[in-house]
């Protein structure tokens, strides 16, 4: 597939959609406008692309909507350079958001189809994260830790203190908690023992499941 001028029409389309919605951070805008969204998408679904909802991909998961990937993304509050652990690499387009946003991308996936795929997928267009990682998304990184930013793309029924314990001070978590729906937690670790929470709205996401591998 190419990246046509009706491609690049279309996502203008949808980054001043996601602008419309809310979402105010110029760069996070820019990043929409910018990544091929539909080469993340087998080619036969090419026409959902730029439509602003999720849509199924390998192994019963979905790519979120980039709203959502917006709207996680904003709540970061990313600077460049920071070192960023990502739960759920899926199909590459959050990761390619980050990196976009030139941060330094760890990235976890525990559905070996999906690891296969995207990581051939990156290597092809020239995406360049530090790690991409086959694993339990549960346990994160610590080998890697601490992280500056830590985002979740999956609903987890808890935060998972090894992913807490994992965030640098004055480090910031995006998070989907719940069991059916989510509410998206913001987290922000005080020191080592205190961290802030806010809560952003009700999301749906996949569920973030637990020992893998």
């Amino acid at each position: 597939m190419k990246d046509t001028f009706k491609h690049q029409g279309m996502r203008n389309k949808l980054a001043d959609s996601v602008a419309a919605k809310g979402i105010k951070d110029k760069k996070v805008i820019d990043a929409i406008r910018s990544i091929p969204r539909h080469l993340f998408m087998d080619s036969s679904f090419e026409d959902h692309a730029y439509q602003d909802k999720p849509f199924p991909i390998a192994a019963d998961q979905t790519i979120s909507q980039p709203y959502t990937v917006a709207f996680q993304t904003e709540l970061l509050e990313v600077l460049p350079g920071q070192k960023m652990l990502e739960i759920g690499t899926g199909s590459g387009y959050q990761t390619a958001v980050l990196l976009h946003l030139k941060t330094k991308v760890y990235t976890i996936e525990r559905q070996l189809e999906l690891f296969k795929k995207t990581n051939i997928f990156f290597k092809k267009m020239g995406y360049r994260p530090k790690k991409v990682v086959f694993g339990d998304g549960y346990k994160g990184l610590p080998e890697h830790a601490p992280f500056d930013r830590i985002i979740v793309t999956a609903g987890a029924p808890e935060v998972p203190r090894k992913l807490l314990s994992q965030l640098k001070i004055g480090g910031k978590m995006v998070i989907p908690v719940g069991e059916d729906d989510q509410v998206m937690m913001r987290i922000t670790r005080k020191s080592e023992t205190e961290f802030e929470r806010e809560a952003f709205g009700n999301f749906r996401f996949v569920p973030l499941l637990e020992d893998k591998n």
